[in-house]
């Protein structure tokens, strides 16, 4: 038995955090020891978390300057809400504070917390928020290239997280929107790496030249069904990120990091250009368009809900237990894929064989690769068709990217 004690310190908390992992690799019932003993450390390890990394709050004036990114709003835009063109621009500027009737107008126009906005300039303890991040990861984000030319030899750790997160806010936004997503994922997940890659899909998506507006409803089945037959051509994945892109959708590929476990992410923050961002993990094509058609099945359901991330882990980590969304995302995937009518009466289900995924394929007009990899899952028979979904690369479709780095 695991011996599990109170988290008082941090090498409580990075002990407490290999436990975890360990007992996690060993998938125990939940009704086991080992299972309640995965519980209780689970439920320590959060509250130590809670009371040690508490929740940080953007600036007033980065909160509102996010929300005007978000929205896309010039100066003038917020006018009714601040009184003048030059009071707004004192204000941006840090020359003016709010008032308590500029507060109560941003926080019912522009949905703009108002715990937020009436923060003193004494509270925000600038660059202090940054000073916990773990110094391997912000090395790992300076070798990626995310802070540019600046560097740990010229600039502060505080200095360099500061100016990366700049065009969002604060990282304290990202951490803020994360505690409000759809997240599907290991507890052992950085919350911090996680931050900085989604602000990276975001500068990188910022960066993509769009000029058409996605028009909600236009995912359905067929939509996905049509888009997945595009999987047996040459550089499938680069013909997929144009292909959504002509219908207003940006498809963003950033390795994961370290200590974050996913596959994917849907960003709604803009409405009008919907993001997905894909890790590519596991290097195989049938990976990567499920995840792919995970993410637009949250386009296609959860536009309209008030979360604007969905973080999804796809493969790899057990245990989790899935909320109604992802259940219908991770159904509308498979059905574009692989429709149920036709699993039901194919060979395949009964004989996992090559000669059986090919003809399936074929009569799909998608991948076998892909049909390879339902077959696995729907049959749960994960020691068949090794060859099919290994021979499938996906990364060497995005060589500019740094995998394994």
């Amino acid at each position: 038995m695991i011996k599990i004690k109170v988290i008082k310190t941090e090498e409580d908390h990075k002990e407490a955090l290999k436990l975890l992992e360990t007992l996690m690799n060993r998938d125990p019932d939940p009704e086991s020891d080992e299972g309640e003993q995965l519980a209780l450390l689970s439920t320590l390890i959060e509250d130590y978390e809670s009371r040690y990394f508490p929740e940080s709050l953007p600036s007033p004036i980065d909160a509102i300057k996010f929300r005007m990114e978000q929205a896309d709003l010039k100066q003038a835009d917020l006018v009714p809400y601040l009184g003048s063109g030059s009071r707004v621009s004192e204000i941006l500027s840090g020359k003016r504070q709010l008032t308590i009737e500029m507060v109560r107008a941003l926080e019912s126009g522009l949905g703009i917390p108002a715990k937020v906005l009436i923060r003193e300039p004494d509270m925000m303890n600038d660059g202090l928020e940054y000073q916990n991040w773990d110094n391997s990861l912000v090395s790992n984000m300076e070798k990626r290239g995310y802070f540019g030319n600046a560097s740990l030899k010229k600039s502060t750790k505080a200095e360099l997280l500061k100016d990366f997160f700049s065009s969002i806010g604060a990282p304290a936004q990202m951490v803020g929107m994360l505690r409000k997503s759809n997240y599907r994922s290991s507890p052992l997940t950085d919350k911090r790496a996680l931050s900085a890659w989604a602000t990276q899909v975001l500068k990188k998506a910022k960066k993509v030249k769009i000029t058409k507006k996605y028009n909600h409803g236009i995912i359905d089945f067929k939509f996905l069904h049509e888009l997945v037959k595009l999987s047996t051509k040459e550089k499938s994945p680069i013909l997929a990120q144009e292909y959504l892109k002509s219908y207003g959708i940006i498809l963003v590929i950033e390795p994961h990091f370290p200590k974050t476990y996913l596959d994917g992410a849907t960003i709604l923050i803009n409405k009008d250009n919907p993001i997905i961002g894909l890790t590519l993990r596991y290097d195989r094509l049938d990976n990567f368009w499920f995840t792919l058609l995970h993410e637009l099945a949250h386009i296609a359901r959860h536009y309209d809900s008030n979360i604007d991330l969905f973080y999804d882990e796809i493969e790899g980590v057990k245990g989790i237990d899935l909320d109604e969304k992802e259940k219908e995302a991770d159904a509308l995937a498979e059905e574009a894929i692989l429709p149920m009518a036709k699993w039901e009466i194919s060979p395949a289900r009964l004989i996992p064989s090559s000669m059986a995924a090919n003809s399936l394929a074929n009569e799909l007009g998608v991948h076998v690769a892909l049909i390879a990899g339902q077959i696995r899952h729907k049959g749960n028979k994960y020691i068949y068709l090794n060859k099919i979904i290994n021979e499938s690369k996906v990364r060497n479709s995005f060589p500019k990217e740094r995998w394994g780095k």
